[in-house]
């Protein structure tokens, strides 16, 4: 190659070279540090992204047995809620676990004594199965003293209580929801417990889903410990596996908190019977 053609090649190098450097687009990216933990001095991705997408796990394989209702295990998965009830009423929760339970048991008269929006009505209704229902928005007090007055004995009673304060369903004083202090849940709590342990036919079965939480004065609330002492002090005993119903659709998860904790996905149906 002549001196004159080395030249030429040397400046149509160069002139590749900057302009691919200078076409080249620049992506300059500003962090905002989230005031509440910009002392870690580290960028993080937004809070936000991808926690709108489903996230699958895989869950073990259930044993093969003669359970007339094969997906009804201790780790129970719905995400659609069902048309049971009314979804924006405080604290309402999907009729599937209600309508599997009522499928596995069989009952004969069934009982909600805080029946809020009317799910296990719902579903009573669609698999024909009689039902009574009452709440304290009908001026029912399911906690009273004087224990429940309607005379019937049941075979099935289905329960959501609230879970303490966490979520205010009703202005009514007497409302579990309302109570003043930890201690006065839990005696009422109690009391609701044997109305339903006495409405029990003998080797009736009473399932009461409740779920744990973190409460600003009294700290963690282990309410599904308390249901289950509550319950055994009744005299009722267990009738099998605490059901883990995964909380899909609940509030909270649509809601951004400042604090700092380990989320709660699930609540705790546990299934009690009286002796015979």
């Amino acid at each position: 190659m002549t001196h004159l053609n080395k030249a030429a090649a040397s400046s149509a190098a160069s002139t590749t070279n900057k302009l691919t450097i200078e076409d080249t687009p620049m992506s300059i990216t500003t962090i905002s540090p989230n005031p509440f933990y910009a002392s870690r001095r580290r960028p993080a991705a937004p809070q936000n992204e991808g926690r709108d997408r489903p996230l699958y796990a895989r869950l073990p394989r259930a044993p093969r047995n003669a359970s007339p209702v094969p997906r009804l295990t201790s780790l129970y998965h719905f995400h659609r809620a069902g048309e049971y009830g009314d979804r924006k009423w405080p604290g309402n929760c999907g009729g599937n676990l209600i309508k599997d339970l009522l499928l596995y048991f069989r009952p004969g008269l069934v009982l909600d004594p805080m029946s809020g929006s009317g799910t296990c009505r719902d579903v009573c209704r669609e698999l024909g199965v009689p039902c009574l229902e009452w709440d304290i928005h009908r001026g029912i007090d399911a906690c009273d003293p004087h224990g429940f007055a309607n005379s019937e004995m049941f075979d099935f009673i289905w329960a959501h209580p609230p879970y303490f304060r966490q979520k205010l369903y009703s202005e009514d004083a007497r409302d579990l929801s309302r109570s003043p202090t930890l201690e006065h849940f839990l005696r009422r709590h109690g009391q609701f417990i044997r109305n339903c342990s006495t409405a029990l036919k003998p080797g009736g079965k009473l399932a009461i889903l409740m779920g744990d939480y973190h409460d600003r004065e009294e700290g963690f609330l282990p309410l599904t410990y308390h249901t289950k002492r509550l319950a055994f002090a009744a005299g009722l005993v267990q009738h099998g596996t605490d059901i883990i119903r995964f909380s899909h659709g609940a509030s909270s998860g649509r809601k951004v908190y400042r604090s700092c904790f380990i989320p709660s996905l699930h609540d705790v149906c546990m299934i009690f019977e009286k002796r015979v």
